[in-house]
């Protein structure tokens, strides 16, 4: 006789079908997770590909260390109705937000999903950047932006205009505590812009990312003026032009490569020291070859590249605003594994002049590395100020200014070098002793002077120039005299006004002995709300 098998009691079978809908709930939610990875559908990826572009995830993947990523509000969707949008509620809402390690480091960051809705902001997008936002700042973590959309949802109104307000706020809050960094990969438009404006570092790919307050459309309208998109505001034209990109790239994948490398030498919040890595470079390697690369002769130009790659850890660098304002130098480096932030003239551009472009790309650089404890090194091969009318009413005193008030304000250690000319208030400007440097160094080629000797000569002797029976002759004996006794290397050492004139081929050696007794610097400003800086 068959025995037909016991029949499990009541609370057993209610077990196994809470645990079968447990499972089935799972299986629904990572349906739903697999939903939101994919996108809106295989055409739109295909189409972002099409242009040369990544999708938001990809370019993830690509700045942040493997598996790292851990997403926040993947299933967020918009709530608004009206003009169609009731019908589609794609989850991330177009932007997709959370964490990660880069070399191990936190860092967060929220990329626009260009295949929904073109990457544009609505109440509920704007919500989650600015809770990303909000979470770097808490955590004292870097901030990075991938940038690609196509502005403020119109069919969500003012509110989508509300949300970029939220962005603003929240990118002052965090200047100078946390570093931000906004990666341009596609179209910025319109008020869009100013919160990459308001960022430190502005990375661009070439042919994929504009930025412009007006589009070409209403600049022809306006003005009647016709243009392309990256004409008016493509990478080269504001790494070039307007200032406005730091960075620029051919392709998105060296672009983010170069964003982990920026992180890497950048500390996580402004209670930080950067991070310091293991040097292969000594740091008494002698710079025999830096008395071939400058010459003694003032009038002939140099790169001042080659000597920032002489001197610091395996000639490596990374030049901020490389292509902008040229006659002055802006670029993180490494000094026996310790990170600087290096303003050097540059002879080979305008023979190394200030002027208002030069003057407002190293102030911007020099707060920069104060607001993030990075010492300063000044390289000064300086004539002046450029002259001229387009400078003087452009405001050259206000945005010299500018420069000066930047040096004056920084507490972090600062050394400046005088290679070999240094006149006038451009002396002054480049972190000279007497605006605060720590530590003053010359070569045994310096001239620091108010002004060049010809130059000065024609002033001081004008009328025993004028009366000679040789002009000619008499205006070189006095250039002569006037190098003689107020020109000559050892002037100002004399006077207190350099710490010590230094054989070129030690230059690395003393900068890296300087920096390390500068390391624990302290140094405390008056209680203030805040400077009111030259604008």
């Amino acid at each position: 006789m068959t025995i037909a098998p016991e029949a499990p009691p009541s609370g057993a079978r209610s077990e196994v079908t809470s645990h079968q809908e447990t499972r089935g709930r799972v299986a629904q939610l990572r349906a739903l997770r697999e939903q939101a990875e994919r996108g809106p559908s295989d055409r739109a990826t295909e189409a972002q590909h099409a242009k040369g572009k990544l999708t938001a995830r990809e370019r993830i993947a690509l700045l942040l260390d493997e598996g790292s990523f851990r997403e926040v509000e993947q299933l967020r969707r918009h709530r608004a109705s009206g003009f169609g949008l009731e019908a589609k509620r794609p989850y991330t809402d177009g932007v997709v937000t959370g964490w990660g390690t880069v070399e191990g480091r936190t860092v967060f960051v929220y990329a626009h999903d260009f295949r929904i809705f073109g990457g544009a902001l609505g109440e509920a997008h704007a919500t989650k950047i600015h809770k990303i936002m909000d979470m770097a700042i808490s955590a004292g973590a870097p901030l990075v932006s991938l940038n690609d959309g196509a502005g403020a949802r119109i069919q969500e109104g003012v509110s989508a205009l509300a949300g970029y307000g939220g962005i603003f706020q929240r990118n002052t809050r965090a200047s100078g505590v946390i570093p931000q960094i906004s990666v341009m990969l596609g179209p910025c438009a319109g008020g869009a812009a100013y919160s990459p404006a308001l960022t430190d570092f502005v990375f661009m790919v070439r042919e994929t990312s504009q930025m412009f307050i007006t589009g070409p459309d209403v600049v022809k309208a306006v003005t009647g003026e016709e243009i392309t998109q990256n004409g008016l505001g493509g990478a080269d034209v504001h790494a070039e032009t307007s200032g406005v990109a730091h960075f620029a790239y051919d392709d998105e994948e060296t672009c983010i490569a170069e964003v982990r490398y920026l992180l890497s030498m950048l500390p996580s919040n402004n209670r930080e020291l950067p991070p310091r890595s293991e040097p292969a470079d000594g740091p008494d390697r002698r710079c025999d070859t830096l008395l071939d690369i400058v010459p003694i002769d003032g009038g002939r130009p140099y790169d001042m590249r080659e000597v920032i790659a002489e001197l610091v850890d395996e000639g490596d660098h990374m030049e901020v605003h490389e292509r902008w304002a040229t006659s002055v130098i802006t670029t993180l480096a490494r000094l026996d594994g310790q990170v600087v932030g290096i303003v050097a003239s540059q002879p080979r551009s305008f023979a190394g002049v200030l002027d208002i472009h030069s003057s407002e790309k190293a102030a911007r650089f020099v707060q920069m590395c104060d607001a993030f404890n990075i010492p300063i090194v000044t390289l000064v091969d300086v004539p002046g100020f450029l002259p001229g009318v387009d400078q003087e009413h452009g405001g050259i005193i206000r945005h010299g200014a500018k420069l000066l008030y930047a040096y004056c304000n920084a507490t972090v250690p600062r050394i400046s070098l005088i290679l070999r000319k240094a006149y006038g208030g451009a002396y002054i400007v480049m972190d000279s002793q007497s605006i605060g440097a720590d530590l003053t160094y010359a070569w045994p080629t310096n001239e620091i002077a108010v002004m060049g000797a010809e130059g000065a000569a024609n002033v001081i002797f004008r009328r025993q120039i004028a009366d000679a029976d040789d002009p000619e002759a008499m205006r070189t004996r006095m250039v002569k005299e006037y190098k003689a006794e107020l020109m000559h290397p050892y002037y100002a050492a004399e006077r207190g006004l350099v710490d010590d004139v230094i054989d070129p081929a030690d230059t690395r050696e003393v900068l890296i002995r300087s920096l390390a007794m500068l390391r624990t610097k302290h140094a405390d400003l008056p209680s203030r709300k805040h400077g009111n800086p030259p604008q």
